[in-house]
């Protein structure tokens, strides 16, 4: 026992010794930043990069990163000084205008993604960010338009193409989205193929064909988590909640760390007026997700 005590200690100790000596590195305070929750005292360790001669563009974005969520507003004023030490620097520039969206600072956002542009008009990120910014708005159309543009400029790229049919399939364009997944598949894979154009068939309301594609894609890649989700809600909406418990039951099993596939089996039998069940699924939520017990109680109403 008093071995461990003196390893124990000594653990400590070797652990207090860089919080006490002189630091003035940047990439000291980013390492103690990142092992830093609380908001407040990530300021503290990072407000003074910006007047630290050592610290670079680079750097700089990674406080603010840090930054983002929890202190826009110093946030913003780490990615100003990147952008001065970096004034051509694409990565700056959507980093702005992340920070500004998220603060609804209109001109801001414009500004950075105009420079973004500028600076590198033939890279796709410009384009597939004012996207993200447009989706969540809710304008799909908007979104495709954008996510349109960047596909011209990676035409190659793989999950921009996904991305555009998915989007082609949302405003209504079901059948130019099956032609776009058809010319992606032989990259995409039979499996993963097979689930997007049964997404596509489930907007089109064919949830009958929309099921036999997930079946198929299950079938051909057994560890393909999304496509036991996609199972399991395509057979509930066909009535068939033995069918929908047993493919979202398989979704959680092969991934057990996403609360996903077992809050919406909850909600499911919720709605189902499946009550027994229902509550032994909450109860489990409960158990294996005791740190989220707000989304567990928001998917279980």
């Amino acid at each position: 026992m008093r071995n461990a005590v003196w390893v124990c200690l000594g653990a400590l100790v070797l652990h207090l010794i860089p919080l006490a000596l002189p630091r003035n590195m940047p990439e000291q305070e980013l390492a103690i930043a990142r092992a830093t929750p609380d908001p407040v005292k990530r300021v503290e360790l990072l407000r003074p990069l910006k007047d630290n001669p050592k610290a670079t563009a680079r750097e700089l974005r990674e406080a603010a990163e840090l930054l983002r969520e929890g202190v826009p507003l110093e946030a913003h004023e780490l990615a100003k000084e990147a952008e001065r030490r970096g004034p051509g620097e694409l990565e700056t520039q959507l980093l702005l205008a992340r920070i500004c969206h998220g603060e609804r600072m209109s001109r801001c956002e414009e500004e950075a993604l105009a420079r973004a542009e500028e600076l590198a008009p033939e890279d796709p990120r410009a384009d597939l960010l004012t996207a993200d910014f447009l989706e969540g708005e809710g304008n799909k159309a908007g979104a495709l338009e954008a996510v349109e543009r960047a596909y011209g400029k990676a035409p190659g790229a793989l999950a921009v193409g996904v991305r555009y049919a998915r989007l082609l399939s949302e405003v209504g364009r079901g059948e130019e989205a099956v032609e776009e997944l058809e010319d992606l598949a032989p990259r995409l894979g039979k499996a993963r193929t097979l689930m997007e154009l049964g997404r596509v068939r489930v907007r089109q309301g064919r949830l009958g064909e929309a099921r036999k594609l997930f079946a198929k894609a299950v079938e051909e890649e057994p560890k393909l988590v999304e496509g036991y989700y996609e199972l399991g809600m395509a057979s509930f909406g066909e009535g068939d909640m033995e069918g929908a418990a047993e493919a979202l039951r398989e979704a959680d099993r092969l991934d057990m760390s996403d609360m996903k596939p077992l809050a919406a089996l909850c909600a499911l039998q919720r709605r189902a007026g499946k009550t027994e069940d229902w509550r032994v699924t909450r109860m489990e939520l409960e158990r294996r997700f005791p740190e989220r017990m707000d989304a567990v109680r928001s998917a279980c109403k």
